[in-house]
């Protein structure tokens, strides 16, 4: 009976010292109003970011940093959501500062966002004429 007990304790103990913290997801908001404030539903936003060169220590010609193009329409409220949780690695540091274009029919807006990792990132992007 105490090879049991002792048996389960162990059990319990490895799995409290090996369990991993769950990653949470980074996201990234962005809001489209047109000139009145008023959300544009079904815009086109596109974020992306572009590497700036190759990191100290990489051999020239890899790619050493993530280059990122991603595309979503607007839903009745004016946002648009992605989800940048495959690009960060949990425990990985720092930021990301990425563009918007955002556009639907002829008007257009950009802007830039700061994304840090495992939160909500949110920008406002206003397209006019």
């Amino acid at each position: 009976m105490k090879k049991v007990l002792f048996i389960f304790l162990a059990i319990i103990v490895a799995q409290t010292f090996t369990s991993c913290r769950k990653k949470k997801d980074t996201i990234a908001n962005i809001y489209v109003r047109d000139e009145g404030d008023n959300p544009v539903k079904d815009a086109t936003v596109v974020l992306y970011g572009t590497s700036t060169g190759e990191p100290f220590g990489t051999p020239p010609g890899t790619q050493g940093f993530v280059t990122l193009n991603d595309t979503v329409m607007t839903n009745s409220s004016g946002l648009a959501v992605f989800n940048l949780s495959k690009i960060y690695q949990s425990g990985q540091a720092g930021a990301a500062i990425l563009d918007i274009d955002a556009f639907k029919l002829n008007r257009s807006g950009d802007g830039i966002i700061k994304i840090e990792p495992e939160t909500v990132s949110e920008q406002t992007v206003i397209i006019q004429p």
